[in-house]
C-alpha cells in the first residue's frame, strides 16, 4: 500500500519541505470511496500489472504534453495518474525547481507508478492516494492539469471540471484526453444491441464529439478552448473485439449500479450472443476495424 507519510518524507529532499508538509495536509483527507469508485479502483488495481503493455498509452500521454508546452519549474497535477504515464513524461520537463503531483483511486496502479519514480530516480514527482473529486488544494496553485483517458469516470464530470480550474493559476492550462462515441466498437455494438432489452449505455457519449468536449470546458468557466481530433484506431481480430463485451460485473463509467445488473442471465447470454453475430457481420479480410477516435482537449483559465 502507498503510504501517505512516505511521501511526505520524500519531500524533504526538495529544499522546501515546509511547503509540502503543508500542502499534503490540506490533501490528505481520508480516502472514503463510495461503492462506483470503489469497484474503479478495483477495476484499474486488477488491469495495472499489464496496464503498461504496449506503447499506446505512453504515446497518447506525450502527445497530450506536446499540445501544451511545458516549462521548466512548472507545478503539474496530473488526475488519474494511473501507473504515472504524465508524470513520468513531465518530471524531466519541469525540471528539480518543478512539481509534478500524481493522483489516483488505485493503490495497484499508484504502486506500480512509485516503482518506476523510485527506478528514475526522479525526484519532483509526489504520488497521492486520492479521490480526484474532493480533493482540496489551494486555489491557484498548478501551471497544469492533466486528465489522461479517464474524465469518464467522474461522477460529475462538469462539477470535476470546476474543482480542478480552481487549482489553477490564473492563465494556465487543462488538458484531457476523450473519445469519441464512435470509438471502440465492442462499446458501440453493445450500446446498440442493449437498447433493445432497455438498457442504456452513457459510455464515451458525455465527451463524444468536439461539441460536447468545448461546451464541458466552457460550462467549467474555461476559455481559449482548442480541441484536436486524432485517429488511433486499428484493425483486430474478432476475439479480441469479442473480449470487448460489457458486461455486468464491471462497472459502466458515470452511470452505477451498471445498468446491466437488471437483466436476467438468460438476456445477458442472448445480448452476447447479438453481440457476436454483429462482429462477425463486420469482419473483413484485414478483421475488424476498431475506431479510436481521440479528442485532445485543452483551456485556459482566465488571466
Amino acid at each position: 500500500m502507498l503510504e501517505l507519510t512516505h511521501c511526505v518524507r520524500s519531500k524533504t529532499q526538495l529544499g522546501k519541505p515546509t511547503e509540502y508538509f503543508t500542502l499534503l495536509a490540506i490533501v490528505a483527507n481520508s480516502l472514503n470511496l463510495n461503492s462506483y469508485k470503489q469497484q474503479i479502483a478495483d477495476l484499474y488495481s486488477r488491469r495495472s500489472p499489464s496496464y503498461d503493455e504496449g506503447d499506446w498509452h505512453p504515446r497518447i500521454a506525450r502527445r497530450l504534453l506536446e499540445y501544451t508546452h511545458l516549462a521548466p519549474g512548472q507545478r503539474i497535477l496530473d488526475i488519474a495518474t494511473g501507473t504515472g504515464l504524465i508524470a513520468l513524461e513531465a518530471s524531466p520537463i519541469v525540471g528539480s525547481q518543478g512539481r509534478v503531483i500524481g493522483v489516483d483511486i488505485s493503490e495497484g496502479m499508484l504502486e506500480k507508478a512509485q516503482r518506476k519514480v523510485d527506478a528514475l530516480g526522479f525526484k519532483n514527482i509526489e504520488l497521492l492516494l486520492a479521490d480526484a473529486e474532493t480533493l482540496n488544494f489551494p486555489e491557484d496553485y498548478f501551471d497544469r492539469v492533466f486528465c489522461s483517458s479517464a474524465l469518464i469516470w467522474m461522477s460529475d464530470l462538469t462539477a470535476a471540471l470546476r474543482l480542478w480550474h480552481r487549482f489553477l493559476k490564473p492563465g494556465g492550462l487543462i488538458g484531457f484526453h476523450a473519445f469519441a462515441d464512435t470509438a471502440f466498437i465492442g462499446g458501440v455494438l453493445s450500446q446498440k444491441i442493449l437498447q433493445k432489452y432497455g438498457v442504456s449505455l452513457t459510455l464515451n457519449q458525455p465527451t463524444g464529439t468536439i461539441e460536447k468536449c468545448y461546451e464541458l470546458l466552457k460550462n467549467a468557466g474555461f476559455e481559449a478552448i482548442k480541441i484536436e481530433p486524432e485517429q488511433y484506431g486499428s484493425y483486430v481480430t474478432f476475439e479480441y473485439a469479442r473480449r470487448m463485451w460489457t458486461g455486468k460485473d464491471y462497472p459502466a463509467p458515470g452511470q452505477f449500479p451498471n445498468p446491466l445488473a437488471r437483466l436476467s442471465e438468460i438476456e445477458l447470454q442472448q445480448a452476447e450472443r447479438e453481440f457476436e453475430t454483429a462482429l462477425k457481420a463486420l469482419q473483413g479480410d484485414r478483421g475488424i476495424w476498431n475506431d479510436i477516435t481521440i479528442f485532445f482537449a485543452r483551456g485556459r483559465k482566465r488571466i
